[in-house]
C-alpha cells in the first residue's frame, strides 16, 4: 500500500503549474461536494431507520462517506480526521441546500462546472489528470487539496 505521501508526490508531478493549483483549490472541493449531494438524491427508503440518528445520516452519500474515510484513516490519521470534517461539511451543505432547491439539478451543474474548470486547469498544465492512471487518484486530490491548504498556514 503506497504511503500519503507517496500519494501526493504522485498526484503533484502533474499539478505543477500555479494556474492550475488554484483551480484545483476551487474545483476539488466542489467536485466532492457535488458528489455527496448527488449521491444524497438516491432513493434511500432502506436507510430510514438512520434518521433516528439525525436527517443527514439517512442518506446513501453519509454511508458511502463512511467507506472513502476509511479509505483516508487507513492512509494516515490526521488526514482522516480532516477528511471527515470536511465530509461533514459536505453532509450539512447538501442538506441545506436541499432545503430549497432541486438537490439533483444543483448537483449536475457544480459537478459540471467543476470539471470544465478541472479540465481547464489541465490543458494550462499541459498533463493529463492524475486519475487517467489510476481511479484512486479522485480520493487523492480532495486530501491533496486539504493537505495544501493547511501546509500552507
Amino acid at each position: 500500500m503506497k504511503s500519503l505521501q507517496t500519494w501526493f508526490e504522485e498526484y503533484s508531478v502533474s499539478h505543477q503549474n500555479v494556474t492550475n493549483k488554484q483551480i484545483h483549490y476551487i474545483c476539488v472541493p466542489v467536485i466532492f461536494f457535488s458528489v455527496v449531494g448527488l449521491v444524497m438524491t438516491f432513493p434511500n427508503e432502506i436507510l430510514a431507520p438512520l434518521a433516528a440518528i439525525h436527517p443527514i445520516t439517512a442518506n446513501w452519500a453519509f454511508v458511502v462517506l463512511i467507506f472513502v474515510l476509511l479509505f483516508y484513516f487507513r492512509l494516515s490519521f490526521s488526514m482522516g480526521l480532516k477528511m471527515l470534517l470536511f465530509s461533514a461539511i459536505c453532509l450539512v451543505g447538501n442538506f441545506i441546500v436541499a432545503q430549497f432547491i432541486s438537490l439533483l439539478l444543483f448537483s449536475v451543474i457544480v459537478f459540471s462546472v467543476g470539471w470544465i474548470g478541472q479540465f481547464y486547469g489541465h490543458k494550462i498544465e499541459g498533463k493529463k489528470p492524475s486519475f487517467i492512471k489510476d481511479l484512486q487518484f479522485l480520493l487523492i486530490g480532495p486530501a491533496w487539496v486539504i493537505h495544501s491548504v493547511f501546509a500552507s498556514k
